[in-house]
Order: structure tokens, then sequence, then C-alpha cells
């Protein structure tokens, strides 16, 4: 029998895989990315949206989104830090992306252990 963590992924998983090209393999290398930089964090789909929490049954800390562009975005759930500079009290919280390079995939990973950590 199947935990919940892993009917979760599996949701997970088949939301990616239904999405089409170019867009199904970006969202599946981010995941990844989110994965291994948060072991910690349970994916779980979220209004509709793959997303990454603490836990099964805790709210989604961020959400990865395919409209008419890839969206990584923090939810409400997060603590949030103002920017700061010039950006004054704005709070960074979702970036749209069309490729993956390795300078966007290490910038996922730094977003993903401030919020999982």
């Amino acid at each position: 029998m199947a935990s919940k963590d892993e009917k979760n992924l599996a949701q997970v998983l088949d939301k990616i895989a239904k999405m089409d090209e170019p867009e199904r393999s970006l969202v599946q290398q981010v995941h990844e990315v989110i994965m291994a930089a948060g072991p910690r964090l349970k994916p779980r789909i979220w209004y509709g949206m793959p997303a990454y929490a603490l836990s099964a049954s805790t709210p989604a800390l961020m959400t990865l989104r395919n409209d008419e562009r890839v969206n990584l975005a923090l939810t409400e759930k997060v603590a949030l830090v103002p920017a700061g500079g010039s950006d004054g009290t704005m709070m960074p919280a979702a970036w749209y992306f069309e490729t993956l390079d390795e300078s966007a995939e290490k910038r996922i990973a730094e977003i993903v252990r401030a919020v999982a950590f």
C-alpha cells in the first residue's frame, strides 16, 4: 500500500507528464532541482499545480506553475524578506523562466534551501 507521500509524488509526476513540450521537460528539470535542494520537501498538487510543502498536511511553501510561462512562486506561508536596495520593501516571491541553465538551477536551489530550512 502506497503512503500518502508516495501518492502525492505520483500525482505531481503525472501532472508534469501531461504537460506539453517543451514545458514538460523544463518543469521536470525544475522539479528535480527542487527535490535535490530540498529533500525534506513533500511534493503534492496544490490548487491544480505541482507544489512543495514540509509535510503532507501542511500548506505548500512553493508552487511550480505552467501557464503561458513556467513560474516558481513562494506562497504566503513562507517568511518573505524585503529585498532592500532599490526594491526597498518589495519582497521577491515569483520567478518566470523559459529555459534552465546552470545559473538558473543554482538560483532555484538557493531559493529552495532558503524556504525549506
